[in-house]
C-alpha cells in the first residue's frame, strides 16, 4: 500500500462531481462576488465603455480609406486629421480604461479571495475535535494554501477577462453584422463546433486537476509530517531518511506527471481551434474576390479592411474564451475541494439562545448525569454512563489502565466532545445551553499534549489573556515555577520556543502550558496528565503550585502517574470507560480492588537485567 492510500485522511473528496453538485457550486462561486455589487456595476461600466471604444478604430479605418484615401491627392485634409487624432486617440483613452479596470477587478477578486480564505479557516476553527484527529494537518493546510490560492487567478483576473471578452465578442459581432452581415454569418459558423470541443476538454482538465490537487494535498502531508522536529528526530534515530526521501520524490514524480497530464489535455483541439481563426480573414478575402467576380455582391475596400479588422478583434476574445472555459472548468475542481470542507458539518454548535454567565458569578460545580460517548467506528463505548459530582473547589482524580476512557472523559468537561447521552451540568447549567463565551471562560485544559506556538514565551503564556500585562504573565510563571529558568535567558521572556516549543525541555514546556492556564483563571480546571513530563524534583514544585492554583476552584485530573492523585477529594478508576471504583485514596487501598492494583503495580521497582 502506498503512503497516499495509508495517509489519506477525512473527508472523503468528491473527485468528480456529479452535475447537480456542479451546478451548485456554479452558483455558490457567483454567490462569493454578492457582497461586491457596487464595485462590480463599476466594474462592468468600465468593461463596456471599453468594448465599445474598441469598436471605434475599424469605423475610422473605414472612412479613411473610402471617403478620403480614395480622393487621391485631392482628399480632405482636415478630415485625414480628424480620422488620425481619433486613432491615436482610441488606444490611450484604452489604457487609462484598462489600468482602472484591473484595479478594480483585483480590488473584487482579493476582497472574495480574502472571504473566502476567512469562511475556510473560520469554519474549521468551529469542527470538532474529532475532525482534527482524523483528518491529516497537511491536507488541512493544502485546502486552504494549494486550493484557494488555485483560485485566486480565478476570481481575480478570469471572471472580468469572461465578462470583458464576452462583451467585446457581442459589441464586435453586432458591428460586423451592420458592415456586412453575409460575411459575418459565414464567420460565425464554426464557432459552435469550437465551443462543444474546448467543453469536453474542459471537462477533462477538470478531472485530472481534481486528481492533481489530491497528489499535492499527498505532498504536503508528507512535508509537514516528515520535515517536523518530531518527524526528523524520527527519521534520523531510525535512519529512514532515505526511505521519506524516496516517498518524496515518488509523490513529486506523480504530480509532475499529472500536472504534464492537465497541460497537454485537449491541446491539438485547441491548435486547431487557433489555427482556423488565422486562416479566417484569408477566406473573408478569397469570398469578397469571388463575389466581386460572379456579381453576388460587391464589398468597399474600406468595409472588408473594417471588416477583417473587427473579425481579428472578434476571434482573439473568442479564442480567449475558448481556453478559460478549460480553465475555469480546472479550477472549479479546486471549488469544489474547497466548498467540501465549507459542507462539513458543525457537530459542536452554540444553540440558539444559549445562557451567558459571566466570569465572577461561576462557581464551578461540574456535574456528569449518566454520560455516554461512542465514536464513529468503535466496538464499543469510550465513556459508559459516567455519573459523579464534583462540588465547588472539589479535587476529583480519573485513574485507568490506557485506553480506559480517561482523557475523553477530560474533553468531554470542557464540552470537545458532547456526550452521545446523559449530561454535564456546570453550576446546574447543561453545558450544551451555555455559551461558547462562557465555557470558555469557565473550563481551563492543560493536556498531555503540550503544543507551544512557534512565538516568544510571553507570546504562548499571554494566548490565554491576550490583555494580560506583563506583570500578569511573570505572575502566572511564577506560580508554575518557571519564572526563574525563562528570566534566566538572554532574552527572558522574549525567547522563542521554536517549532512546537523544542528549544525547551519537556518539562520546562509542561510548566510553561501550566502557567498559560494559571493566567487563564478558570473556575473549573482540567489537567489531563499535566505532569507526565516533569521529574521527579520539578513535578513536586509544580504539584505544589497547582495545589495553590486547585484552591477555590474544581480540579479534575486525569493521573497515570498515582502519586499525584493521593490527595484527591475523590478518586474514580476507570475500565472500558465505565467507573469501576470510586473513593479516596485510603477507602480505595483498603477495599483492595483495581486501584489498590494500580498503586502497587506503580510502586513496584523495576529490575533489569546484567
Amino acid at each position: 500500500m502506498s503512503y497516499r492510500e495509508r495517509s489519506r485522511g477525512e473527508p472523503p473528496a468528491r473527485r468528480t462531481a456529479d452535475p447537480a453538485v456542479r451546478r451548485a457550486n456554479t452558483r455558490r462561486v457567483a454567490g462569493l462576488f454578492r457582497p461586491y455589487r457596487a464595485r462590480l456595476t463599476w466594474l462592468l461600466g468600465l468593461i463596456g465603455l471599453a468594448a465599445l471604444i474598441g469598436l471605434v478604430p475599424p469605423f475610422l479605418l473605414q472612412a479613411l480609406f473610402d471617403d478620403v484615401l480614395v480622393a487621391g491627392r485631392a482628399l480632405d485634409l482636415t478630415l485625414l486629421n480628424w480620422l488620425v487624432a481619433g486613432m491615436i486617440a482610441v488606444p490611450l483613452v484604452s489604457a487609462v480604461i484598462g489600468v482602472a479596470q484591473t484595479w478594480q477587478s483585483n480590488r473584487i477578486g482579493q476582497g472574495v479571495m480574502h472571504d473566502l480564505r476567512s469562511a475556510v479557516f473560520d469554519h474549521l476553527q468551529r469542527l470538532s475535535l474529532a475532525f482534527f484527529t482524523r483528518t491529516r494537518t497537511g491536507d488541512v493546510q493544502s485546502r486552504i494554501a494549494n486550493d484557494i490560492g488555485g483560485v485566486q487567478g480565478v476570481v481575480t483576473n478570469t471572471a472580468t477577462s469572461i465578462v470583458s471578452n464576452v462583451t467585446t465578442v457581442l459589441a464586435t459581432a453586432g458591428a460586423m453584422l451592420i458592415l456586412e452581415w453575409r460575411l459575418a454569418l459565414a464567420a460565425f459558423a464554426l464557432l459552435p463546433l469550437f465551443v462543444l470541443l474546448t467543453r469536453r476538454v474542459g471537462d477533462r482538465r477538470r478531472e485530472i486537476a481534481s486528481e492533481k490537487q489530491g497528489s499535492m494535498a499527498d505532498m504536503s502531508s508528507l512535508v509537514t509530517e516528515s520535515l517536523s522536529v518530531s518527524g526528523v528526530l524520527l527519521a534520523k534515530t531510525y535512519g529512514q531518511g532515505d526511505v521519506l526521501a524516496a516517498r518524496f520524490r515518488d509523490e513529486s514524480a506523480r504530480l509532475a506527471a499529472l500536472e504534464l497530464r492537465q497541460r497537454m489535455a485537449g491541446r491539438w483541439v485547441m491548435a486547431t481551434v487557433q489555427s482556423s481563426f488565422q486562416l479566417m480573414p484569408a477566406l473573408v478575402y478569397g469570398a469578397a474576390g469571388w463575389a466581386l467576380v460572379y456579381g453576388v455582391g460587391e464589398v468597399s475596400l474600406g468595409t472588408l479592411i473594417a471588416f477583417t479588422t473587427l473579425q481579428t478583434r472578434l476571434f482573439f476574445p473568442v479564442g480567449s474564451l475558448l481556453n478559460i472555459q478549460t480553465e475555469v472548468q480546472a479550477s472549479f475542481a479546486l471549488f469544489d475541494r474547497v466548498f467540501e470542507y465549507l459542507d462539513l458539518e458543525v457537530e459542536i454548535t452554540e444553540r440558539p439562545g444559549a445562557r451567558s454567565i459571566e466570569r465572577a458569578a461561576l462557581r464551578g460545580d461540574l456535574r456528569f448525569d449518566a454520560v455516554s460517548l461512542r465514536y464513529p467506528e468503535a466496538a464499543r463505548d469510550a465513556l459508559d454512563e459516567i455519573t459523579f459530582h464534583a462540588s465547588p473547589g472539589a479535587h476529583v482524580a480519573v485513574v485507568g489502565e490506557t485506553g480506559s476512557g480517561k482523557t475523553t472523559l477530560g474533553y468531554v468537561a470542557a464540552r470537545l466532545y458532547d456526550a452521545d447521552r446523559g449530561r454535564v451540568l456546570l453550576d446546574g447549567h447543561d453545558l450544551r445551553d451555555l455559551t461558547f463565551a462562557t465555557l470558555h471562560e469557565a473550563v481551563g485544559v492543560v493536556s498531555q499534549e503540550t503544543y507551544l506556538f512557534h512565538g516568544t514565551v510571553r507570546e504562548n503564556i499571554r494566548f490565554a489573556r491576550p490583555g494580560a500585562d506583563d506583570e500578569t504573565v511573570e505572575a502566572a510563571a511564577r506560580a508554575a515555577q518557571i519564572h526563574d529558568l525563562v528570566a534566566a535567558l538572554p532574552a527572558g521572556y522574549d525567547t522563542v520556543v521554536g517549532e512546537r516549543g523544542f528549544r525547551f525541555s519537556g518539562g520546562e514546556r509542561q510548566r510553561i502550558a501550566i502557567a498559560r492556564a494559571i493566567l487563564r483563571d478558570p473556575p473549573v480546571l482540567v489537567l489531563d496528565e499535566a505532569t507526565s513530563a516533569l521529574d521527579v524534583g520539578t513535578e513536586h514544585l509544580v504539584q505544589s503550585a497547582l495545589r495553590d492554583l486547585a484552591r477555590g476552584r474544581t480540579t479534575l485530573t486525569i493521573a497515570h502517574r498515582l502519586s499525584t492523585v493521593r490527595d484527591a477529594d475523590e478518586i474514580l478508576v476507570l475500565e472500558q470507560g465505565r467507573i469501576v471504583e470510586r473513593g479516596t485514596h485510603d477507602d480505595l487501598i483498603r477495599l483492595g480492588g483495581r486501584y489498590a492494583a494500580l498503586v502497587a503495580r506503580d510502586a513496584a521497582p523495576v529490575h533489569s537485567e546484567e
